[in-house]
C-alpha cells in the first residue's frame, strides 16, 4: 500500500524509500519527485486514470472528467461543475479561515473564495459581499 498524508494532510503516494511522501497531483506530472523515479513509471503512468491507485483519483460528477484526489476540497473548481467542491460526491468541510463564503460569480470557486481577494473593488461573490462586508 502506497497511501500516505501528504503536506496539509492532502493525499499522497509513499515513494520506495518509504519516508518521501508525493502529492497525488505530483504522481505522473513528468517530474521525478521519488528518489527512484517511481512516481513515473510506466505502469503508473502508463493509461490515466485507470493505471493509478483508486486513492489518487477522484471521478467527477461528469464521468469523463477525473482529478487527482489531493484537488478535491481545495476551493478551487477542478471538475468545472464544481462536484469536487460541494457535492455529497466530494464531502468536503465548510470553508476555512482563509476563505469568505459566498456564491462566486466567476467559475474558478464555487462555495468560497480566497480572503485576499476581499475589498480589492473586483466583484467575486454575486452578492457582492467580498467587498462590503468580507
Amino acid at each position: 500500500n502506497r497511501f500516505c498524508a501528504a503536506s496539509d494532510n492532502r493525499t499522497g503516494y509513499l515513494c520506495d524509500d518509504r519516508v518521501t511522501c508525493v502529492t497525488a497531483s505530483h504522481v505522473c506530472n513528468r517530474i521525478q519527485d521519488c528518489r527512484n523515479g517511481e512516481d513515473e513509471q510506466e505502469k503508473l503512468c502508463g493509461d490515466l486514470p485507470g493505471s493509478l491507485p483508486g486513492y489518487l483519483v477522484f471521478h467527477c460528477s461528469n464521468p469523463v472528467y477525473w482529478i487527482y484526489a489531493d484537488q478535491r476540497c481545495d476551493g478551487m473548481n477542478d471538475c468545472g461543475d464544481c462536484s469536487d467542491e460541494m457535492e455529497s460526491l466530494a464531502a468536503c468541510p465548510p470553508c476555512g479561515s482563509e476563505w469568505w463564503s459566498c456564491t462566486p460569480v466567476l467559475y474558478e470557486y464555487c462555495t468560497c473564495i480566497p480572503k485576499r481577494l476581499c475589498r480589492d473593488s473586483i466583484q467575486h461573490c454575486a452578492s457582492w459581499s467580498d467587498e462590503y462586508i468580507c
